[in-house]
């Protein structure tokens, strides 16, 4: 589990990606705090996105890559710049990547362990 910083705190995006890479996964948590919590999501050009939908809202803004989203059955595309807002319990899915898609992830209330 993430630490809360004890002051304020920067997160330089190259650290963050080497630290997600270093893992192995696709989604990295670098801050909780009980309000929220942040973390880096990175999928391949042809990807596969395995999320479900989350018992928090979710804020994504795309850093790099280009790909489409489907929330609620409707599609859009995204690509760098783009904020993307996805209510609680809302099925959404990223699909057709052409370029490795790299995303900021902002859960509120912080993203719960129980799947349930």
């Amino acid at each position: 589990m993430t630490r809360p910083p004890k002051d304020a705190a920067v997160f330089p995006l190259p650290e963050i990606e080497a630290r997600r890479k270093r893992a192995g996964g696709l989604y990295l948590e670098f801050l909780r705090i009980p309000p929220m919590s942040v973390g880096l999501y990175a999928l391949h050009a042809g990807g596969v996105d395995p999320q479900t939908p989350h018992r928090e809202d979710e804020v994504y803004f795309v850093i790099r890559g280009r790909a489409a989203i489907t929330i609620a059955g409707r599609d859009y595309p995204v690509e760098p710049g783009e904020t993307i807002f996805v209510p609680k319990g809302v099925d959404h899915r990223f699909h057709s990547v052409t370029d490795a898609l790299e995303l900021l992830v902002v859960f509120a209330p912080e993203e719960s362990a129980d799947p349930s």
